[in-house]
């Protein structure tokens, strides 16, 4: 794997997510190759860390998710960190930081080339970015900027995101980074479909029902109640993840598997998103809060939560486009915490028809991307001792050798990153028709708030959601396969 030069800034390097995730991932890509002696990592934050204390920590991040380690390359890879107290509002901080940039940039030959990671509260993407272009951060050579979840809080935060991160990147300079599209089962979506005759000849109009996205959380918000109220279901998990996998599962056949082919595919589908209107939305459109139980809080309850609170920790609904091979076919998604298990999974549910045999259960196709990868088709056959059909499923899963071999999303992004593949990214025109589809209904929710009265369903804890969710389908006989 060829070694890549390049400085890394990240913006956010004593946070969480820099020790859970990205330090391991970029150990794993070291190891690989494609980076390694020609790399340098700024690590960013305002703790006052040294470039010793740094170091510790990314060794014990590599330790706490490697089992066998060699000492001797971890010390070799955590001496390529270095790490600067920054204050992202101190405009004096950026002139040390560009000044390391280049110091680094001639020490280890990168070439001129920047990679800058916001790991840090959204609230200051705009004033990382606004300071990278007035202060001229980037370098001589290849700059691209990954930016985490969320990207922005509407539509029109989101525009004006975009617009100061422009100012210093141009759009295939930019990695709008979701982690879902690094996991295995969601990347296995498109070759599902287009690989196998046997599923590309049915995944149409004709033979489909319904499509469900499930996406269930087992915990409640915890410690995150501050930042969840400004959020809620909808926009934490709909607005990016759930959006990105009805996109996969929908989009029309693209001319190749080049990033500028699956883009031009996905925009094609977007540009026929079908906005809801209130009427759609009252039918087809559900939003709760998880109760109270004798092992839990409600949500109302939660530590940093308004008692009064009208933030949704569930959220059900209805996609639909009017181009692409499932035109017409109703997607359901639903999301949600204090489920009665994390699981995360697709159900593509085809048609039932009429056989000798009397009415058959239609064949579900089922992609289950988290906790186990796993896809099995339920189809029907004979029952052995008595008259009358069973139902039956056929697996595609991993060994135990194969899951080990399976990288995190992280690692895999990263390398997207850095080999400058932007397929597992998300372009401004996707992410405009996401916010224009979320802001319509979180318009439509506001204005219940408003009337005084919210239909705000409480649902029970380690369930399925609130019941009320049952009733969002358009055909009076279907109903959510995974129960």
């Amino acid at each position: 794997m060829k070694n890549i030069p390049l400085v890394m800034i990240l913006f956010g390097g004593s946070g969480d997510l820099a020790h859970r995730k990205l330090y391991p991932a970029l150990f794993n890509l070291y190891e690989q190759g494609l980076i390694h002696d020609n790399f340098a990592v700024i690590a960013t934050a305002r703790r006052p860390w040294s470039h010793e204390y740094l170091r510790e920590q990314v060794s014990d991040a590599i330790h706490e998710t490697h089992e066998v380690v060699d000492e001797n390359e971890i010390s070799a890879f955590a001496s390529h960190f270095y790490y600067q107290s920054h204050d992202v509002t101190n405009v004096e901080h950026y002139v040390t930081l560009k000044q390391l940039a280049h110091d680094l940039d001639e020490k280890y030959s990168a070439q001129g080339n920047r990679l800058f990671y916001m790991a840090m509260a959204p609230r200051f993407f705009g004033t990382i970015a606004t300071h990278i272009n007035d202060q001229h951060l980037t370098g001589s050579g290849f700059n691209r900027i990954v930016v985490e979840k969320p990207f922005g809080r509407d539509l029109a935060s989101a525009e004006e995101l975009n617009k100061q991160i422009t100012a210093s990147f141009k759009e295939n300079e930019i990695f709008r980074i979701d982690h879902y599209l690094g996991k295995e089962m969601v990347q296995n979506i498109l070759p599902l479909r287009f690989t196998n005759p046997l599923i590309k000849n049915i995944w149409n109009s004709d033979n489909i029902q319904n499509i469900q996205v499930t996406l269930a959380e087992r915990l409640g918000v915890e410690a995150r109640g501050g930042y969840y109220e400004t959020s809620g279901a909808l926009r934490d998990m709909v607005q990016n993840h759930i959006f990105q996998i009805i996109t996969l599962l929908a989009m029309p056949e693209p001319k190749d598997i080049s990033a500028a082919s699956i883009h031009e595919a996905k925009k094609k589908l977007l540009d026929s998103l079908i906005i809801p209107d209130k009427d759609v939305i009252k039918k087809h459109f559900v939003r709760g809060q998880y109760a109270g139980s004798d092992t839990t809080f409600a949500y109302k309850n939660e530590p940093n939560v308004d008692e009064n609170s009208t933030t949704e920790t569930f959220a059900a609904g209805e996609v639909k486009f009017t181009e692409g091979p499932v035109a017409g076919v109703p997607i359901y998604f639903r999301t949600g915490k204090e489920f009665k298990e994390k699981k995360n999974r697709i159900d593509i549910v085809l048609k039932h028809i009429n056989t000798p045999y009397g009415k058959a259960h239609s064949n579900n196709i089922t992609i289950v991307i988290d906790p186990k990868s796993e896809i099995f088709i339920t189809i029907n056959g004979k029952r052995i001792s008595e008259p009358g059909i069973r139902r039956e499923n056929l697996d595609y899963t991993f060994s135990k050798e194969e899951l080990a071999q399976v990288p995190d999303g992280y690692e895999r992004l990263l390398h997207d990153v850095i080999v400058n593949d932007s397929t597992n990214f998300t372009e401004w025109s996707e992410l405009k028709r996401y916010w224009q589809f979320i802001d319509a209904v979180e318009s439509a929710w506001d204005e219940e708030n408003k009337s005084g009265k919210p239909d705000i369903p409480q649902y029970i804890p380690y369930r399925m959601g609130p019941k009320e969710a049952n009733d969002i389908f358009e055909c009076a006989t279907a109903h959510w396969i995974y129960e």
